[in-house]
């Protein structure tokens, strides 16, 4: 049978975790991050970097080719972080906010780049304790990764719903199962971006800004999905972190494959809805409140659909392009997703049952290296 495209590009994969290193006594954040950097530059290199906050270290994997050698990397940084932080007598966890860790005690990282950040923002960047999980998709062309961009945002909802893992923010359970998107709102340049319909439409739009002080380089556009300044990538940044790797993995594949198929949908000449961001913001606001467990709206019955069945629909629309990826078992990770909750939910479970914001964090960190 004739298709439109004979086969799909790599569509290579670079991960990047940022993990909160904290004391195993008080479980509250711990400045060290420092030690730990220094510690990993000699093996990990570039793979580990310090964060604005001394309590945040972020690592990325290299160039992945698949998301077999994704989950690898992860797997080598979270054991090798872990080992550090033993190391210092610290642990490390993985979420999206600390349950009760207050940003006024923690130190920012001696660096040129945070202190003009913190300058130029004062306590919005200060209060900005949060840990996020970034997915680069390969994309050597601009055009096609514009395009992709703006036909991607639709599912940026379904994919945070998956991914909620911040119900906690200094001691309060916040009612929301995503609320580091909250805290990050207070940014400017985030949220969900604008739709350009060339990219000299978006180069003009980044032009203005530099030109004008607002930004004195490309990287301070913080949305939920951009086309990287200095990679051939597009970057999805909305994601809450994951408690573990697996979580992790299946979000990276289902993201590399909403590319491919909407990559797939491009070559042959068969165009995807584009909803308005305003819509789309809505669908997002409810993924943070509820995640998994809400209603999202499906624009095109104009109603309101349990967010699960959507999710489900997103399986049925990149199915066609898993096995070429090489990636259905990782995908279908999801079902264990739905069925035993997000971290957000099992966090909340734990504090339902225990009480106990310490007893939240001590699951946290028993979660870093499950699997691996």
């Amino acid at each position: 049978m004739a298709t439109s495209i004979k086969k799909l590009p790599k569509f290579t994969l670079g991960v990047e975790e940022e993990y909160m290193i904290l004391d195993p006594k008080t479980r509250d954040l711990r400045s060290h991050m420092s030690k730990i950097v220094d510690g990993g530059k000699i093996t990990l290199r570039e793979q580990v970097k310090a964060e604005m906050h001394q309590s945040v270290v972020e690592v990325g994997t290299n160039i992945c080719q698949n998301v077999q050698e994704a989950r690898k990397e992860v797997a080598f940084l979270r054991n090798k972080i872990s080992e550090l932080a033993t190391a210092q007598g610290l642990v490390v966890g993985a979420s999206s906010t600390h349950p009760f860790a207050k940003w006024q005690d923690q130190e920012i990282t001696d660096d040129p780049r945070y202190h003009n950040i913190v300058n130029e923002l004062k306590d919005i960047a200060r209060s900005n304790l949060i840990f996020g999980l970034h997915v680069h998709v390969g994309i050597e062309s601009r055009d096609t990764a514009l395009q992709l961009m703006n036909q991607a945002c639709y599912f940026l909802p379904h994919i945070y719903a998956l991914t909620t893992n911040s119900p906690f923010w200094e001691g309060r359970n916040t009612g929301f199962k995503a609320f580091r998107a909250k805290v990050f709102a207070k940014f400017p340049r985030t949220g969900l971006p604008e739709y350009f319909d060339s990219v000299q439409a978006y180069d003009n739009f980044l032009e203005i800004l530099v030109k004008t002080n607002c930004i004195d380089n490309p990287k301070k556009i913080w949305w939920d999905l951009r086309m990287h300044p200095f990679f051939s990538t597009i970057e999805f940044r909305i994601c809450d972190m994951c408690l573990t790797v697996d979580e992790t993995i299946c979000v990276v594949a289902i993201i590399q494959a909403v590319v491919a198929k909407l990559y797939k949908l491009l070559m042959s000449n068969t165009s995807f809805n584009i909803y308005r961001i305003a819509l789309i913001r809505e669908n997002k606001f409810r993924a943070a409140r509820n995640g998994i467990e809400g209603l999202l709206i499906d624009f095109g019955k104009k109603t309101e659909v349990p967010t699960q069945e959507l999710i489900m629909e997103l399986l049925d629309f990149i199915d066609d392009v898993v096995d070429e990826l090489g990636s259905r078992e990782e995908v279908n990770y999801v079902h264990k997703i739905l069925e035993k909750g997000t971290g957000a939910d099992q966090q909340l479970a734990v504090f339902e049952k225990t009480g106990s914001l310490e007893a939240v964090v001590d699951f946290i960190t028993s979660k870093f290296t499950e699997g691996i």
